[in-house]
C-alpha cells in the first residue's frame, strides 16, 4: 500500500511541474567538445524543459495505458527525435517548431487523459511526427558539436527521452491504470501546459 501511495504522490507531483522553464530554440550555444560531456549534457537536455518532459512523460503514459505492444510508440518517438535532432545539427531550419511541441504537449495530455486508444501504426506515426519537431529544437539548442560530440549529444538525447519514456509508461502502468483521476489529473495538467504555451506563442 506504501508503495501505491507513493507512485500515487508522484504521479500529482509530476502534473504540477511548473509552467516555467519552457525550453526554447537557440537557448544552448552547443560546442561540449567531447563524446562525454556532450553525452552527459545532451542526456540531461530532456529534463531541464517542462515542454519536452511532459511530452516524452506522456507519449510512454498514453502508451501504456492504450498502445499494444507499448513499447512501439516511444521507440518511433525516439527514432524520429533523432532524426530531427539531425536535421537540427545539420542548419536545417524547420519551421514552426515551437507551435508544433506546443501542440504535442497539449494533444499528448489530452490523449492520456481521454485514454485515447488506436491502432499502433497510427500511435506511432503521431508520436513520431512530434517528435521530429522536439528533436529538431534540442538540435538547435546543441548545434556546434561535431564529430564524436555530436555522436555523444544524439547519444545522450536518445537515452534521456527513453529513460523519460520508460518512467511515463511505468507511471500509466503502475498509478493511471489504477487510479483513474490520476490519468485525467496528468493529462489535463499537460494538456493545460499545452494550451498556456500557445497562448504565449499567439
Amino acid at each position: 500500500m506504501k508503495t501505491k501511495h507513493l507512485l500515487t504522490t508522484l504521479t500529482a507531483a509530476a502534473a504540477a511541474l511548473p509552467l516555467s522553464a519552457l525550453a526554447h530554440v537557440g537557448a544552448d550555444g552547443g560546442g561540449h567538445h567531447n563524446f562525454l560531456d556532450s553525452l552527459t549534457h545532451a542526456f540531461a537536455h530532456p529534463f531541464t524543459g517542462a515542454d519536452h518532459l511532459a511530452a516524452m512523460l506522456a507519449v510512454g503514459a498514453w502508451s501504456a495505458l492504450t498502445v499494444t505492444p507499448a513499447w512501439r510508440a516511444p521507440a518511433a518517438f525516439v527514432a524520429l527525435l533523432v532524426a530531427g535532432a539531425l536535421a537540427g545539427f545539420a542548419g536545417l531550419w524547420v519551421p514552426g517548431v515551437e507551435p508544433m511541441i506546443a501542440a504535442s504537449v497539449l494533444v499528448l495530455g489530452l490523449l492520456v487523459a481521454v485514454q485515447k486508444k488506436m491502432p499502433w501504426v497510427l500511435a506511432a506515426a503521431l508520436a513520431g511526427v512530434f517528435a521530429f519537431f522536439h528533436g529538431a529544437a534540442h538540435g538547435f539548442e546543441l548545434a556546434g558539436d561535431t564529430g564524436w560530440a555530436a555522436v555523444g549529444a544524439l547519444t545522450g538525447i536518445a537515452l534521456g527521452s527513453g529513460l523519460l519514456h520508460v518512467c511515463g509508461m511505468v507511471l500509466g502502468k503502475a498509478v493511471m491504470q489504477r487510479h483513474q483521476w490520476a490519468a485525467k489529473l496528468g493529462g489535463g495538467a499537460t494538456a493545460a501546459l499545452g494550451a498556456f504555451m500557445l497562448t504565449k506563442l499567439a
